[in-house]
């Protein structure tokens, strides 16, 4: 979902201080790392960069063996590589582009099946402001514009795609997943980006790669230290345009996602961009970035997207109810507000 389709592009930048990812707010310059090894520490950093899930996915790989270190990561993109195969919306016979073109899927990779029940979760536990049915909203308002950004539908014709959408009506069981609704289709942009990170991650745990760092536009998850006893070091970008940063978080085994930026509108009043609310196709007007600190990049994925589209103090709320989770929110007049722990990640 993103609510559908919220990422940031990710290449590289210079990091603050020296040791810094950072989180690009949509649109946003974008990540580079800088050197995360201290002097003594005899451990070899391997980075590499692909082009994955429509994105820069970059890994950092702390390991005494670099061959080690660079066959752990190369696992990893194997997995992300796999595991996109799944879920990407966008590629004739996928899984999900096979669901989506006739409503039903018998025979669902365990993977899938994992995403989708969580999808279900979050849309309950959001009270529908996280939705992976929002696509036919999002189809529509991409479609039907001029070359002036003036939406040509008609409030009847948005109607209709609105009532397409509500995950209620999915049906998510042992002998498959089907849709009640003809038309229905899903995107699980906002969720299973941040499940293939954390599986990736598992991958590199699994091969000996307990320290690391995997940046995948928006996302991030951050695993272990970036030196013995130092946390890595994540900065989010202001997401303003002026420069500058509006935190620079400590992560150790967690993650942050960040959904957000108004470039993309779908009509010239600005009344509808690419984070809209799944339950009237409006998009947010007060908050221009969220991000979220969660244990896992699915958590904090889904959260970011499902709290982006409420009101700063009920997305503050919403976030202090979640356990072992933390969130800044970037308003459009330029005022912060952040759940009720967030200052304890903040690196003084």
């Amino acid at each position: 979902m993103e609510n559908a389709v919220r990422r940031s592009f990710a290449k590289s930048f210079g990091a603050i201080g020296s040791k810094a990812a950072l989180i690009a707010h949509p649109l946003g310059a974008a990540m580079k790392l800088a050197d995360t090894l201290r002097i003594g520490d005899r451990r070899h950093k391997y980075t590499a960069t692909r082009s994955l899930m429509g994105t820069q996915v970059s890994i950092v790989a702390l390991h005494l063996s670099k061959d080690a270190a660079e066959h752990a990561a190369e696992l990893a993109f194997l997995e992300i590589e796999r595991l996109t195969a799944i879920f990407d919306r966008h590629q004739p016979g996928t899984p999900v582009s096979q669901l989506n073109e006739t409503g039903k899927l018998s025979d669902v990779a365990p993977e899938l099946f994992e995403v989708m029940g969580k999808a279900q979760v979050y849309y309950h536990r959001s009270n529908g402001t996280f939705d992976s049915t929002v696509l036919p909203v999002l189809e529509m308002l991409q479609k039907n514009r001029d070359s002036k950004g003036r939406l040509l539908l008609s409030q009847s014709d948005l109607d209709d795609a609105l009532g397409l959408v509500g995950s209620n009506f999915i049906n998510v069981c042992k002998n498959g997943i089907s849709f009640s609704k003809s038309s229905m289709a899903v995107t699980l942009d906002g969720i299973g980006r941040g499940y293939i990170v954390d599986r990736a991650s598992e991958i590199l745990a699994a091969n000996g790669v307990e320290n690391h760092l995997i940046i995948a536009g928006g996302d991030i998850r951050a695993c272990g230290e970036r030196s013995p006893g130092q946390p890595w070091l994540v900065a989010i970008e202001d997401p303003s345009g002026k420069g500058g940063y509006s935190a620079v978080v400590r992560l150790k085994d967690a993650a942050v996602a960040t959904s957000g930026g108004c470039e993309f509108y779908f009509d010239a009043e600005r009344s509808h961009y690419h984070v809209p609310n799944p339950q009237t196709a409006i998009s947010p007007r007060q908050g221009v970035s969220l991000s979220v600190v969660a244990p896992t990049v699915m958590e904090a994925d889904a959260l970011s997207t499902s709290a982006f589209v409420m009101n700063p103090k009920d997305a503050a709320c919403f976030i202090n109810a979640q356990k072992q989770c933390e969130c800044l929110i970037s308003g459009s007049s330029g005022a912060k507000m952040s759940s009720r722990n967030w200052e304890t990640l903040v690196r003084i």
